[in-house]
């Protein structure tokens, strides 16, 4: 009947008439159309947000329209249990070896690997600054006394160990015991117990030796030469020792030698630059003679004067503009030993040293002595190496990040911090400063009158520098820009036979050089380009950002054939799958609050309510064709949870007043 197709279309039909009993129809009453029922969206109607129901469905859904290759087999051979587990096994190998791939990358990226860079340039070169020493440490007219004492009693102490007598000067007639109280730190032969050796042994060794005990030999063990050094109050000593006599000597007469230099004054006339004339006879740089502006002057406690050619001081620094012995520095030098000091110093010749300009000569580090006569020619190749800080390397740009004051009036260099920590620490511990190195301002130099366990704390703190104990070395880093000179060095005699007897008589008549002293006293020196090409060695990163991407791309097509949209498709892939989880879960955590007994009492409830307390836009879905019968009592059907939210529908409006007599609608399939 055509009351009953409506019912079966129309999942919530419109309340009863008042007046007109149950199950009867409208059209027989004749009260006109019926009213408009909203139309419920179908499945095929697409939503603004729309997620899928299932983990499955989403899955087939991707594989069937995403560009990655090789997942649509996932679906095609779904008949075929064989080739869908082949495919699935082959899809997640392939995604798992692209993602050992990308940590791979990943872990090269963050490792920071450099690349080194060689560049060949061809240029005009600044000259480097050259430093030649005289090796013959100054006598001051201040501490001439305070030298010769110190000479008198090493005379005294060699004769009483070696038996030794020097032949250009005698000690005064003043025994060794009137003598020794002057000076602290006697210089002692020190016997070592023998370790026990077997009978033929000490046999071999005795009928082979044939020196006495008070001319030991370098190679024998059962003795040592040494002083001894104590802390202030003497509880704790050692004996600063070594195995040869030589190297003893040469230390004990060092370290009162520098005592007695920490006395001069800052301003003392003495330390005025001698003539230069008197230690260089010729200079000449590109073919022109040298000028008082081109060099400058300084006192080195164990190398005498030294004297620095093209330094930063220079007005006009040197420029080479052609390579070649004769595009170079040139200098004639006396190296004879004028008032020489010869405990403390045991060569003869000059010392010279290649550097930068804004770098400090160091010449115990970097020089190397010239012999006499003998011409010594050396030629450089420039070096420049930049490095890469940051993440890339430990280096440092200027110092300023270093925790080491520079001392040094020179830009920072790694030679410059290490001295100056080492200078730190000698302030620290031992409350003076070292005279080789720059002292900050209010710091005196270490003398035993005024500290007289110096000696042993500054011993003590060399050993600890050795081991890098002071942690030096740790804290001065390497700077990012060096520049460093390559020296090769040539030798031959000079001046020769044939030419040696004019040389010296012009040498004789226009500086004052003695004749009778020939060869033994005069060297030369030429510095030079070797050629004017340089090499820049400079580091880059090896993985940049734009390298990663590039390759994490070429990966991705390597395995997947994809592009940056089939990331973006894994990306709307995994959010799915979490909102997915999350609606799950939530519903899950819903269903625990509708259990069987309280959804009975709601439906009661729902039962018991008045229809005109009802949202008047939306009614329950009926169960059944037929209708309820009114009554107090609930039917069976009520017996069943309250529906969710998505079974309500909305409820047509009443015709009339009379609505309020209208039943519910019966509960739908859940």
């Amino acid at each position: 009947m055509k009351g009953d197709k409506l019912k079966e279309q129309d999942p919530c039909p419109p309340p009863p008439i008042q007046g007109l009993m149950k199950g009867d129809k409208r059209e027989e009453q004749g009260l006109g159309p019926e009213p408009e029922v909203p139309q419920q969206p179908t499945e095929e109607e697409e939503a603004l947000i729309e997620f899928h129901r299932s983990y499955r469905e989403l899955f087939q859904f991707f594989c069937n329209n995403t560009t990655i290759h090789g997942a649509i087999r996932l679906v095609c051979s779904k008949h075929n249990r064989m080739k869908t587990a082949f495919w699935a096994v082959l899809w997640l190998c392939t995604f798992g070896m692209m993602y050992w791939q990308f940590a791979l990358m990943f872990e090269e990226y963050f490792s920071y690997p450099v690349s080194l860079n060689i560049n060949l340039n061809s240029d005009k070169l600044v000259f480097p600054a050259v430093t030649v020493c005289t090796l013959n440490p100054y006598r001051y007219n201040e501490i001439k006394s305070e030298l010769e004492e110190l000479d008198h009693i090493t005379e005294q102490t060699l004769f009483d160990l070696y038996k030794y007598k020097f032949n250009t000067r005698l000690a005064s007639p003043r025994g060794r015991r009137d003598l020794g109280g002057t000076l602290p730190h006697p210089l002692q032969r020190l016997r070592v117990l023998p370790q026990p050796q077997p009978h033929k042994a000490r046999r071999a060794r005795g009928a082979t030796s044939s020196m006495r005990d008070n001319n030991p030999q370098v190679d024998r063990k059962d003795w040592k030469i040494g002083f001894q050094l104590c802390n202030q109050n003497k509880s704790d000593c050692f004996y600063q020792t070594y195995s040869s006599g030589v190297d003893a000597v040469r230390e004990w007469y060092r370290f009162h030698y520098i005592n007695i230099l920490s006395r001069l004054p800052d301003t003392s006339p003495s330390l005025q630059e001698e003539a230069l004339g008197n230690f260089i006879f010729t200079c000449r740089f590109n073919q022109a003679s040298c000028n008082q502006a081109n060099y400058s002057h300084f006192h080195h406690p164990m190398y005498g004067n030294c004297y620095t050619f093209n330094n930063k001081n220079n007005s006009n620094l040197w420029m080479s503009s052609m390579p070649g012995i004769n595009n170079g520095l040139s200098l004639t030098l006396r190296t004879e030993q004028k008032d020489f000091i010869p405990l403390l110093s045991t060569v003869t010749g000059a010392r010279v040293m290649v550097h930068g300009q804004d770098e400090p000569a160091f010449m115990d580090d970097g020089g190397f002595n010239l012999r006499p006569g003998v011409e010594t020619s050396i030629s450089m190749r420039k070096e420049a190496l930049d490095r890469l800080g940051g993440n890339y390397g430990d280096c440092t740009e200027n110092g300023s990040d270093v925790p080491v004051k520079n001392l040094y009036p020179s830009k920072y260099s790694q030679q410059v911090c290490i001295h100056s920590c080492f200078q730190e620490s000698m302030i620290k511990e031992c409350g003076c400063a070292y005279i080789f190195y720059p002292k900050p301002k209010d710091v005196e130099y270490c003398d035993y009158r005024k500290y007289s366990a110096w000696g042993y704390c500054y011993y003590k703190l060399l050993g600890a520098f050795s081991t890098d104990s002071l942690g030096c070395f740790t804290k001065c880093r390497k700077p990012c820009s060096v520049t460093n000179y390559k020296l090769s060095a040539g030798y031959s005699r000079w001046p020769s036979v044939k030419s040696q007897d004019w040389i010296f008589q012009m040498l004789s008549l226009q500086n004052n050089y003695p004749i009778n002293n020939r060869r033994s006293g005069v060297a030369k020196l030429n510095v030079f380009f070797k050629e004017l090409n340089y090499k820049t060695n400079s580091e880059s990163p090896s993985v940049t950002m734009v390298t990663l991407l590039s390759n994490l791309g070429s990966q991705w097509s390597l395995w997947f054939g994809s592009s940056v949209l089939s990331v973006v498709e894994m990306a709307e892939l995994i959010f799915d799958l979490l909102v997915i989880t999350f609606l799950m879960l939530l519903r899950r955590f819903r269903s625990r609050y509708w259990s069987p007994g309280r959804g009975a009492r709601s439906a009661r409830e729902v039962a018991s309510t008045p229809p005109s307390s009802l949202p008047s836009r939306f009614c329950p879905h009926p169960t059944s064709p037929s209708l309820p019968q009114p009554g107090p009592t609930p039917s069976s059907a009520l017996t069943a949870p309250p529906p969710a939210y998505a079974t309500l529908g909305p409820c047509p409006s009443p015709l009339s007043s009379a609505g309020a007599s209208s039943s519910a609608c019966a509960l739908g399939e859940l």
